[in-house]
């Protein structure tokens, strides 16, 4: 995609695209003046919406003039909720549609798999947070269910439902806006999110923050690298089988993460970013011993201890 620095579109939106142009019909011919053009709204600068088709660069080469193929101009609405007025790019004839303007995604960043990741909660294995000063371990207790920190300092405990968010913050991570890395140069990622999955696969996490917007760049590693063989002449059960088949399709889908998004940096939401960079502060609680009244506990003694104001 040209105006993400030619991130990869997803074919089934550009296919989408080209079907919904192709599916177009008008019902009459308005004007071929282009002097009627401003008020209907067919003008490139006045338009609603502008598609247009280009042929592939068959040089290859970054940068060299495009060759327009066609495409269509979607002009004003005859009157609110009716059909509206439409032209092709290289055509003066201009055309009263034959149904509603079709629905068109207008943003780029619509036509890209936004999705990062989309990791379950039951298949991690543990999540380190390194920010400045401060590094930090959650993992799975041994019932598999809680989440517990290493190294827990005296006197505290955790808060589970924020450690609970921390744990599983790369569940349904997507993406905001994507530019190469190149275009990025001055952002500084002094913040880390590592996820170790249980079956080997460790995603990283690399994060900046430029003025109010976060930044992330992010890449997998599958570190089993015990090589998956077989001895000759040798039967294996279905279940050795299956994990063998996990193994390979873990270790491509790490190798496939890393070569798509290597290069790139991607803006994502503030909440999501301040889930991967929570300081550890948030995460903890004091201990309340058993029987010592709370702070709000000693505030309604020490009310109902004060005797109240007489009047004169």
């Amino acid at each position: 995609m040209a105006s993400k620095d030619n991130y990869p579109a997803l074919t089934s939106e550009i296919n989408k695209l080209i079907t919904t142009c192709l599916d177009i019909q008008t019902a009459e011919l308005y004007t071929d003046n282009p002097a009627n053009y401003k008020d209907l709204g067919v003008t490139e600068e006045d338009a609603h919406l502008v598609v247009k088709f280009y042929k592939a660069d068959s040089s290859g080469s970054t940068g060299s003039p495009q060759t327009l193929l066609t495409g269509v101009i979607i002009g004003k609405q005859k009157e609110k909720g009716q059909v509206g007025y439409i032209r092709r790019v290289e055509d003066n004839m201009v055309y009263v549609m034959a149904a509603q303007v079709p629905w068109i995604k207008k943003r780029a960043t619509e036509y890209v798999e936004q999705e990062l990741t989309n990791i379950k909660r039951e298949d991690i294995k543990s999540v380190t947070v390194s920010c400045p000063n401060e590094t930090y371990t959650l993992k799975t207790g041994g019932d598999n269910e809680a989440v517990v920190l290493e190294s827990m300092p005296e006197g505290k405990k955790l808060k589970d439902n924020i450690a609970n968010i921390v744990f599983t913050a790369l569940a349904n991570l997507r993406f905001d806006d994507v530019n190469a890395e190149t275009s990025q140069r001055d952002l500084q990622f002094s913040r880390n999110y590592v996820c170790r999955l249980k079956d080997s696969t460790v995603y990283t996490f690399w994060l900046a923050k430029k003025s109010d917007k976060w930044f992330a760049q992010c890449d997998a590693l599958f570190t089993d690298k015990t090589p998956v063989t077989k001895t000759q002449g040798e039967v294996e059960s279905e279940e050795e089988l299956k994990k063998k088949e996990a193994k390979l399709l873990a270790r491509d889908a790490a190798e496939e993460f890393s070569e798509k998004h290597n290069g790139w940096v991607y803006q994502i939401p503030d909440y999501k970013a301040e889930n991967l960079t929570k300081p550890i502060v948030e995460l903890l609680e004091d201990i309340t011993k058993e029987g010592e009244p709370n702070a709000t506990a000693d505030e309604n003694l020490q009310e109902e201890a004060e005797p109240s104001a007489q009047p004169d």
